[in-house]
């Protein structure tokens, strides 16, 4: 199967994953919402790293690469791993695979939106945001833990963590998800670290769309800091794993 379908495929388990777990935690008469040990930030940092190591899986299975990522793709072309004609189409792909992960969340939580009041629970459902209203310090946080994502994502294939033999195929999904996981824990406060322009663009056009009552504002004012975040720590990245050697 091609790698355009494999990306898609995969980044569309991603998201049903990843918003299905902030979806658990958000929305009204969930269980996660109504359990007495609660949610929170540690439940929805886990969904997202299981969320990632499982897309991914799924893009392995189908030939893809399993980036999800838009920005790692970028990363990628200027590593001369990908021509832009063969990156546009991917990055097209997970755009769409992202929104329909989404729009599955949507229809697997279908009762619970209209028993939840708070629109802002319902926009956390599906995309990220900054908890102080501050664009450039939440674009800031996305590129700084972005640039961390795509170094250590570089180091997992360095010989000198590997040893000669190499990684066993499909490890490294296991490494990544554990990669998401920290990066939620330790960067994720301020900005929700959306880390992949997909995961965010995609779900908010489906919160744009969708019917759901009471949502409120998608901010689209907010919409180009999990964009442009990301598309800068590409560059960034690039850079540092051309000067340490990691590339």
């Amino acid at each position: 199967m091609s790698m355009v379908v494999a990306e898609f495929l995969g980044t569309a388990v991603l998201t049903s994953f990843g918003c299905g777990v902030c979806a658990n935690v958000n929305l009204n008469k969930s269980r996660a919402n109504v359990s007495v040990l609660g949610g929170g930030w540690i439940t929805i940092t886990a969904g997202w790293a299981f969320a990632v190591m499982l897309g991914a899986f799924m893009s392995n299975a189908l030939g893809g690469a399993g980036e999800l990522n838009p920005a790692l793709v970028l990363f990628k072309v200027l590593a001369g791993v990908y021509t832009i004609s063969v990156a546009l189409p991917i990055m097209i792909a997970e755009l769409l695979g992202a929104m329909l992960g989404a729009f599955l969340v949507w229809l697997a939580y279908l009762p619970h939106w209209e028993v939840t009041e708070n629109p802002g629970a319902i926009l956390g459902t599906f995309t990220s945001g900054a908890m102080i209203k501050n664009d450039m310090a939440a674009c800031l946080c996305e590129i700084i833990a972005t640039t961390l994502l795509f170094i250590c994502l570089a180091s997992f294939g360095s010989r000198l963590v590997t040893g000669t033999a190499g990684m066993s195929p499909g490890f490294g999904n296991y490494l990544a998800g554990m990669l998401i996981w920290a990066l939620g824990l330790s960067l994720g406060g301020p900005s929700g670290y959306a880390l992949n322009p997909a995961r965010d663009l995609g779900p908010r056009i489906i919160h744009a769309v969708l019917p759901i009552p009471g949502k409120g504002s998608s901010d689209w004012g907010y919409a180009w800091v999990p964009i442009v975040g990301p598309a800068v720590a590409a560059f960034v990245a690039y850079g540092i794993c051309q000067a340490t050697g990691l590339i």
